[in-house]
Formats: C-alpha cells, sequence, structure tokens
C-alpha cells in the first residue's frame, strides 16, 4: 500500500509514490499537481469551517476518485468518470446509499469549490435512494436498565443522550458555559448543520452535572498549572475572544482522562471525553440487560422523541427540542408509537371466542 502524508490539517494527501508508476513528465503534470490540489481542497474545506469529519471523509473520497483515474488531472474528468466511480462503488464495493451520497458531495465540492467549475451534468447525476427506516426504539424500562448497569462519565453522556434528545458528538461537545443547571437548559451548539438549539436537562441530573462541571474546572486549573489549560475553540470564535480558549466556561463539560495534541496543527489540548468509551459502554449493558434490539447511543435521541409523543407533546415542541429543521423528519417517529398498528384491535381477536 501506497504511503501517505499528513499535513499540518491533521489529513491524509497522496504521497508522490502513490505516482510511481508514472513516466516522468506524467509525474511532473499528474503527481506533483493532485497533491497541490489536495492541498488546496483542505485549505478551502478548513475555509469555510467544515468539520474535521467532513474534511476527512471529503478528502479521502476525493482520493479515492484520483485514483481510479490515474495519470488524469480532475479538471480533464467528467460525468462518464464519476457515474463510473459511483457506480464501481455500488456494484464492486457494495457501499450503502448514504455512503455512495458521500462520495457524490465530496466530489461535487471538489469540482465546484476548488476547481470552480459549476457543471450542469453534476446535477443531472441521480443519488442513491437510502432505504426507509423505522428507527429502534426502546421502552421506558429497557432504558432505565440499561442505564442502571453503566457508571461514571459514560453512564452521565448517555443519561443525557435520553433526557436532553442529544446526538453523541453533541453530548460530548457541551462547554461548561452552555449548561444552566437553574434552569435545567443547555444549548447546543455545532449540532448536524451547524445549528444551535436550546433543550432541556432532567432535573434528577442537576447534581450529577454540578459535580462534574466541578471536575472539569479542577482539571483545567490543573492544566493551567502546569503551562497548558487551552481547548479547542472554532477559527471564528478563537480569532474573535483571543483568551477564551484558557477560560473555565469555554472547556468541555466531559474532558479526556488525558492531554493530547491537536490534529489540525501542533497545540497541546484537552479534548472532550472519548466517543468510543460510552459506545462501548452502551453496547456492553444492552448485552446485560438483555436486550435484543440492535440499540446503540443514537437510540437514546430516539426514545426521547418517541416517548415525548406517546406523552402527549406536539410535534413542533419534539422538533425544535431535537433540532430538525423539518418537521417531516420529525414525523418518522409517530409511525413507532404506541397509538399506532398496536392500537388496532387485530380482527381475529376481536373474532375469536377466546378474546371474548
Amino acid at each position: 500500500m501506497a504511503k501517505q502524508l499528513t499535513n499540518h490539517f491533521g489529513s491524509t494527501v497522496p504521497d508522490r509514490a502513490e505516482f510511481s508508476h508514472f513516466t516522468v513528465s506524467e509525474r511532473r503534470a499528474s503527481g506533483v499537481r493532485q497533491i497541490d490540489l489536495m492541498l488546496a481542497v483542505q485549505g478551502r474545506l478548513r475555509r469555510l469551517g467544515l468539520s474535521k469529519r467532513t474534511e476527512t471523509a471529503y478528502t479521502g473520497w476525493i482520493v479515492r476518485f484520483l485514483r481510479a483515474f490515474p495519470g488524469r488531472h480532475p479538471i480533464r474528468l467528467g460525468k462518464g468518470e464519476v457515474e463510473a466511480f459511483l457506480t464501481a462503488l455500488a456494484s464492486r464495493d457494495r457501499v450503502a446509499a448514504a455512503t455512495q451520497n458521500q462520495a457524490l458531495a465530496a466530489l461535487l465540492f471538489l469540482f465546484r469549490e476548488v476547481l470552480g467549475q459549476q457543471l450542469p451534468w453534476m446535477e443531472g447525476i441521480k443519488r442513491a435512494k437510502r432505504p426507509a427506516r423505522l428507527p429502534e426504539v426502546l421502552s421506558r424500562e429497557e432504558v432505565l436498565s440499561v442505564l442502571s448497569r453503566m457508571k461514571g462519565v459514560d453512564r452521565l453522556v448517555a443519561s443525557l443522550l435520553y433526557g436532553s434528545g442529544l446526538r453523541l458528538l453533541e453530548g460530548l461537545r457541551i462547554r461548561n458555559r452552555d449548561v444552566d443547571l437553574i434552569r435545567c437548559e443547555l444549548i447546543v451548539r455545532g449540532g448536524k448543520g451547524s445549528k444551535e438549539r436550546r433543550t432541556m436537562i432532567p432535573r434528577g441530573l442537576a447534581d450529577a452535572l454540578a459535580a462534574q462541571r466541578d471536575v472539569s474546572f479542577r482539571l483545567h486549573q490543573e492544566d493551567l498549572d502546569c503551562g497548558f489549560g487551552e481547548v479547542w475553540l472554532p477559527d471564528v470564535l478563537a480569532r474573535k475572544y483571543r483568551s477564551a480558549s484558557r477560560e473555565p466556561g469555554w472547556q468541555y463539560l466531559f474532558p479526556a482522562r488525558k492531554r493530547s495534541v491537536d490534529p489540525r496543527g501542533s497545540k497541546v489540548f484537552r479534548h472532550h471525553w472519548s466517543e468510543s468509551s460510552v459506545q462501548r459502554a452502551v453496547k456492553q449493558a444492552v448485552f446485560q440487560s438483555g436486550i435484543i434490539k440492535p440499540a446503540t447511543c443514537h437510540t437514546f435521541r430516539h426514545s426521547f422523541a418517541t416517548h415525548l409523543l406517546e406523552s402527549g407533546y406536539d410535534i413542533r415542541t419534539v422538533q425544535e427540542l431535537l433540532g430538525h429543521s423539518d418537521v417531516s423528519t420529525t414525523q418518522i417517529y409517530t409511525h413507532v408509537l404506541n397509538r399506532g398498528a398496536s392500537a388496532v384491535r387485530n380482527p381475529l381477536d376481536a373474532s375469536s371466542p377466546m378474546a371474548r
């Protein structure tokens, strides 16, 4: 496998060895230019303020696209090559529809944002149709059973996922300043689509969250005493409030156990609690509870929405709490309510003597 470089954005770019099978003239015309192109892609992603995950995904797909057509600069590629690449993903690699659409989004970004081409044929490429699936939902008893088998920070994070309807990263990225324990409210920043919203905090978690905030403050003070104490901030905030990264309010409510080097630079920060830690704890607790549903961290968010609708809250309120832009996204939870198929009396039960 060809070597890969890691640039100062923390993402991989193709090494010149990737193009070693080219002639000297081809390497000059293609290899070096493609490396420069990838740096331009990453630079554009950064200027637009897209997330690190989006940057990693897009650069990965663009590199794969370039490898599929070696020796050819993307400016010489067109609809046929893009469709052939996406077709190969579907037929040969058998990737999911969502993955195909992510690859297409990355190529759209390459042609539009980096190469500056407004190509009408790109609009004509059909996106893969994602299969419609109902969300997996736990009952209230199942939620409590899972949470009771967890402990520490993992349990507190999982409790917030259910009690506040959060996505996992939204819970882990909570800053101390965004928690209002008096009003039991939480501001979710940098959610899906870079939207902000306000949601509720279970009053039963207030004391545990206050204790967790004290832990965050203590770790921050220890970092300051050791000459560290900065936390990552979005570029706009970092430029506007230059001292904010060292303030207690901007520190993560759930800080990581250890400091680490920022993947986009060389600064040493204390990141937030590990995703994998919570995911492993939830998986183990689900297994110990004897639940055979494919429940994950995101299942808590699905259960939050469904249980609110079951309790009679209107769908617009649930939409706002979840941060959905369109109410049609929230409406999927109405299909899993107990008022649906389970509320209809089965005709066999109605006619059977045993049902009387």
